[in-house]
């Protein structure tokens, strides 16, 4: 181990020292941008938050619209830097349902003055209401499809990894992202069309609701909408159900309280507290286009972690304890360590590349949990961490998919340009209000 100064990562409660470059090994140049260090070495942003994100908004709200009203990255997941669509397959839950939360979220911090924002959360929610559901029979009839391809309008056949499994297979999980994501966009705008899809996504994940063990969730990771037929029994993102019950619970639909608190149990009693060996795992099991049983992810312990942070008690009265396990757990096996005291993060065990919803993810909620009382050492690694994602911005605000400069591009996959990013760059900023408006 160098003599050079060295960054503290806190590993499951075991202090891991990992060095951070000196002067000669750190790069004048990251990403798109010529990078820009403090006094002691550590990374700055190239821009202010707020301007690079401002950047990156406006680049999308010029993004092309098709024949059915749709722009490009609302119905294609991959996008390159000229708005053009490389590749057909597309995962919409995912992409949209995070991109409708990033646009409110945005919305919302910058003050509701760009009605473009709302009007394009708006296009992202008619998209899964109008171009995504299943057929109109079986066990998950009329639910948000996964996957499909993305000149097909509309959907009617899986794709990523569920096309190896039929072309009506879903993934219960997405469905949770998608009401969860409708529902809100419902809050934002009054339109009942939003509210009812999330309502029939709840009432399938309701009736196909199983009980949850120590080797299988609550629902398995993929099934055949129409026949039931299952396929992986763990499955990592239930948090996105919990959201979408507990919310529903909250406007009245007292008829969730069983699955909820039924849901909430298994995850307390079994998930959280889950082994960490791959074989046992409860954190197997989320990415479209994967079906390795015992790959583990980085991706839905961060968001459980999220949401422990933002409920504390009224979720949990160990949150903070369990908040810090999961960051903890991600950490220990997706972290990457960068020059100028970032530390990045991978997706999952098959691929610890740092994409950008993954990475940024990672940011939003150390940022959280620092503003929640968690310690110094979580603002310095979520402040590094989203600098860093700020150099995969370009000067016009188109994005890249990966934060590294291996293959650098302009655009790619969606989810981890834009829509599963921005809003973790908004929770950061409301978190820690000091990191608004100017470089620091």
């Amino acid at each position: 181990m160098s003599a050079v100064s060295r960054q503290i990562v806190l590993c499951l409660g075991i202090a891991v020292c990992v060095p951070w470059a000196s002067a000669q090994e750190r790069p004048t140049k990251i990403g798109f941008h010529d990078a820009v260090y403090d006094a002691g070495g550590k990374l700055l942003p190239w821009t202010a938050w707020d301007d690079a994100l401002q950047r990156e908004m406006q680049w999308y709200l010029k993004c092309p619209v098709n024949e059915h009203g749709y722009p490009v990255f609302v119905y294609a997941t991959f996008m390159d830097g000229n708005y053009e669509v490389p590749r057909m397959d597309t995962i919409p839950c995912t992409q949209n349902g995070l991109g409708i939360l990033s646009y409110l979220k945005y919305w919302e911090y910058t003050g509701k003055q760009d009605p473009r924002l709302i009007a394009w959360a708006k296009t992202m929610g008619d998209y899964l209401v109008k171009e995504t559901l299943t057929p109109n029979r079986g066990p998950y009839a009329r639910f948000t499809r996964s996957t499909g391809y993305c000149m097909d309008f509309p959907l009617f056949r899986a794709a990523q990894g569920d096309v190896r499994y039929g072309k009506n297979v879903i993934e219960p999980d997405k469905g949770g992202i998608a009401g969860y994501a409708l529902l809100r966009l419902y809050e934002a705008t009054g339109e009942r069309r939003y509210l009812k899809q999330a309502l029939r996504n709840a009432k399938a994940l309701a009736k196909n609701m199983r009980p949850g063990d120590a080797a299988r969730a609550p629902w398995p990771f993929r099934v055949d909408a129409v026949t039931g037929e299952h396929w992986g029994d763990r499955n990592a993102n239930m948090i996105f159900i919990l959201r979408l019950f507990d919310a529903l619970l909250e406007h009245g639909y007292g008829k969730y309280q069983g699955p909820r608190d039924a849901l909430w149990h298994w995850m307390k009693t079994y998930q959280i507290s889950s082994p960490e060996e791959p074989e046992r795992c409860l954190w197997v099991s989320f990415f479209e286009d994967y079906d390795l049983d015992n790959n583990r992810n980085s991706w839905a312990p961060l968001e459980t972690a999220r949401y422990l942070i933002e409920r504390k008690e009224k979720l949990d009265p160990d949150w903070k304890q369990n908040a810090e396990r999961l960051i903890q757990f991600s950490l220990k096996y997706f972290s990457s360590p960068r020059p100028g005291g970032v530390v990045l993060i991978g997706e999952q065990d098959d691929d610890k590349d740092p994409w950008g919803g993954a990475c940024a993810k990672l940011g939003g909620v150390a940022a959280l949990f620092y503003a929640a009382g968690g310690g110094d050492a979580y603002k310095d690694l979520a402040y590094r961490n989203l600098n860093w994602m700020t150099y995969y911005i370009d000067n016009d605000g188109c994005p890249c998919q990966k934060a590294q400069d291996a293959r650098l591009r302009r655009g790619g996959w969606q989810e981890d340009c834009h829509t599963d990013v921005v809003h973790n760059f908004v929770d950061a900023l409301v978190a820690v209000p000091e990191w608004q408006g100017r470089m620091k």
